[in-house]
């Protein structure tokens, strides 16, 4: 069985990283650390974007992008602003593989040498000329859902659980 992997390369601002520790543990996504963050993981704005949730987040620290390449093999793809490609160019379906989705620093996003590198694995999600980027944690839920949607959601509840309110909720 494959997987799904976030790759946050160098992340800056703790509430972003929360946000997405939390898009992993609900989508059985692996978070992938590299190093300086630009916070400890102990701050209180990593806990409280990620709420309750951080100790059951499965989560790898690096200590550069060598040693995360090192580590990791399967399809890699690259999010920023630059790419010349779409989401819906990327096959993310079979799901006996393991995708990496790397997103770069809030400031200054994926280094340049390494997106050249990677040119056609450079993904851009469409928007209008009025902004330049979306947020972080925002992509990072857009491209893992996207992966999941061309792989059935497996593995994932399409109704409320019934350990929580339960699926006929509303019935009620």
């Amino acid at each position: 069985m494959g997987s799904i992997n976030l790759v946050l390369y160098q992340p800056e601002i703790p509430q972003n990283t929360g946000n997405i520790m939390r898009t992993c543990l609900a989508t059985n996504a692996t978070l992938h650390l590299i190093e300086p963050l630009g916070f400890s993981l102990g701050e209180r704005g990593v806990k409280r974007s990620g709420v309750n949730y951080i100790k059951d987040v499965h989560y790898i620290l690096y200590h550069n992008w060598e040693d995360f390449l090192e580590k990791n093999q399967g399809e890699m793809y690259f999010l920023s602003r630059y790419g010349l490609n779409s989401i819906h160019d990327m096959d993310v379906a079979d799901q006996n593989k393991d995708y990496y989705f790397v997103l770069g620093r809030e400031s200054t996003g994926i280094p340049k040498k390494i997106l050249q590198e990677n040119l056609d694995r450079c993904i851009r999600l469409p928007m209008t000329d009025k902004v330049r980027a979306l947020n972080v944690s925002n992509v990072a839920a857009i491209i893992v859902y996207e992966a999941l949607r061309q792989q059935d959601f497996p593995g994932l509840s399409r109704f409320e659980p019934e350990n929580m309110k339960g699926k006929d909720f509303l019935l009620r």
